[in-house]
């Protein structure tokens, strides 16, 4: 009671004397505590994880086909794929991982040269080259370019959004494969690298048309170099897409893919959902501003250059830029028509994928789990770390885990047999087309309106070739399968013609008899079906003759047995 009694001043005011007894020391102690439990949760930072397992990093999944032979024949060989990543202690942290690499990691020294290449629409690609020797022996000169007949496999690059050759996981990888023994060669993209655009038109994250140029380029300018493709980032997304819009009609022997946007729409509404996730929008829109601006004078179908200069994200520049030059209603119309996500079922070459599921940038949502499993020809390897391009190791920061992957695989597809079978299947494609038009025979109309096929060698050899050739033809109509709505033909079936002299039965019905022998291996139920369809629709005609047929029957045996008697 007496205590009661001495304190009749406020409570509040006494907990405020009592907190002005606290020393300064432990308020800024607290104050720093608190900070870093922020920034730890709002960086993402996983030191602490990290700390508890022994710095050793957590095991690479990987999605791919159970019938898959490119884990059989190379993924399972990859033993990079299969152990750990393990970041740098001192870069826990996806955002660490991304912002280091862009302004504080040494960059290898990369002795590029460069070539020009012109598109058919006049637009200008500058193509960087960094061929093996100048990585293992740079005192050698003399010597331009790449041999036409050089038979060094060739790897293909195709940067990020506003990246180019002198971007620093660029030059890393560029330097890794040519120690390697491989010719790099990246294909900078329009209005990037140094080289300013020539034509109305500037390149997006659905633009494949220059890697089909630049690829068939280097395929034929290099027909016996192997030729793989690299993608990153943006660049991941054209690849895939291209890839997936050529299926087997293409050069390319083996690609990887390094963290891919997959899908363009989702991934625009994750980088605006978080503050930190808005500062990377800010920063690659200001970035996208600043390269259209450079070019404002060859882009005279850009009107409205006061809001262009007002863009402060990446969708700004798509819905003020891309939908203008190329013709899209809205900013989501383009995001779904060029996401590759919609693509990667129809890839037909060895295609690996990294993907990191904290990468800040391309959200862990927009990958497409159940299509990559799908396709026999991807196989999908994610981390739980790494950030966007970032996967920095080791102590020193000094590589990135992503490049290694990418080199073993590459080495391991290019040294493998699956790597002949896919190039027997793209010479198989178009190898029919050309011997039809190259080595057709003549055609001779003859009267009653039938076609028949002549050669100008001898033909005394075609009675006894006959029935080999028939033989021939079954094998090849039995050698084209369909794979998901993809019709490929096998290196030994061969189209052949052979000279016929007059019009005959067996020329008549040998087509026929090829079509039935191919329909009755298609489905062993079809004639039956064409034959309870005949007997369906003749019916009325049978069932009407069906009474005559029998009375007249029952009159002969009555008439014979009346007879008897």
């Amino acid at each position: 009671m007496d205590c009661i009694g001495l304190s009749s001043e406020s409570p509040y005011v006494l907990m405020l004397k009592a907190a002005f007894l606290i020393p300064i020391s432990h308020y800024l102690l607290a104050f720093l505590f608190l900070l870093f439990v922020f920034l730890y949760y709002f960086l993402e930072i996983y030191f602490i994880q990290e700390l508890f397992t022994g710095f050793r990093g957590q095991p690479v999944s990987l999605t791919f086909n159970s019938c898959c032979d490119l884990y059989q024949e190379v993924v399972s060989k990859c033993k990079i794929l299969h152990g750990r990543f393990s970041s740098t202690p001192w870069l826990c942290s996806p955002h660490f991982q991304t912002i280091f690499l862009q302004f504080f990691e040494r960059i290898p020294a990369c002795n590029y040269q460069r070539q020009i290449f012109k598109t058919c629409d006049g637009g200008t690609i500058a193509l960087d080259w960094l061929r093996n020797v100048d990585v293992k022996k740079p005192s050698i000169e003399g010597f331009d370019g790449v041999q036409s007949n050089d038979k060094t496999p060739i790897v293909l690059v195709i940067p990020g959004l506003t990246s180019d050759s002198q971007s620093a996981y660029v030059k890393h990888l560029a330097f890794k494969m040519a120690k390697s023994g491989w010719n790099v060669v990246v294909s900078n993209h329009r209005g990037l690298g140094g080289v300013s655009i020539t034509s109305d038109c500037l390149y997006n994250a659905g633009w494949t048309e220059d890697a089909h140029n630049v690829i068939d380029h280097l395929h034929t300018q290099y027909p016996q170099a192997p030729l793989f493709a690299v993608g990153t980032s943006i660049g991941a997304n054209v690849l895939v897409k291209y890839l997936g819009e050529e299926g087997v009609n293409t050069a390319i022997v083996g690609a990887a893919a390094i963290c891919s946007p997959w899908d363009l729409l989702i991934g625009d509404r994750f980088i605006k959902r978080r503050l930190v996730q808005r500062s990377y929008d800010r920063a690659l829109g200001i970035g996208l501003k600043a390269y259209a601006e450079l070019h404002k004078s060859i882009l005279p179908r850009l009107k409205d250059w006061e809001t262009i200069a007002k863009i402060r994200c990446i969708r700004d520049y798509d819905k003020h830029v891309t939908c203008v030059l190329d013709n899209f209603e809205t900013a989501d119309t383009y995001y779904r028509k060029v996401s590759c996500s919609s693509y990667v079922g129809n890839v037909r070459v060895p295609l690996l994928c990294i993907s990191a599921l904290d990468d800040p940038v391309c959200s862990r949502e927009t990958i497409p789990w159940d299509e990559c499993r799908a396709n026999k020809n991807v196989v999908l390897a994610t981390t739980q770390h790494g950030g966007h391009l970032g996967y920095l190791e080791g102590m020193t920061a000094k590589s990135l885990w992503w490049v290694r992957a990418v080199d073993e695989f590459l080495c391991v597809l290019n040294s493998s047999s699956l790597i002949r079978i896919e190039k027997i299947q793209n010479t198989t494609v178009d190898s029919p087309l050309k011997s039809s038009i190259d080595k057709a025979p003549r055609v001779n109309f003859r009267e009653g309106g039938l076609v028949t096929a002549f050669k100008n060698e001898p033909s005394g050899e075609v009675g006894n070739e006959q029935h080999e050739q028939l033989t021939e033809n079954d094998k090849a109509g039995d050698s084209i399968r369909g794979d998901n709505d993809t019709v490929k033909q096998e290196p030994n079936a061969t189209t052949q013609f052979d000279s016929v002299s007059g019009p005959s039965i067996n020329a008549m019905i040998s087509p026929v008899k090829n079509c039935l022998n191919q329909l009755t291996r298609r489905s062993k139920i079809s004639i039956w079906v064409l034959a309870c369809v005949a007997i369906a629709t003749r019916w009325p005609i049978l069932g009407s003759a069906l009474p005559l047929f029998f009375k007249k029957k029952l009159c002969n045996i009555f008439c014979s047995s009346s007879v008897k008697r």
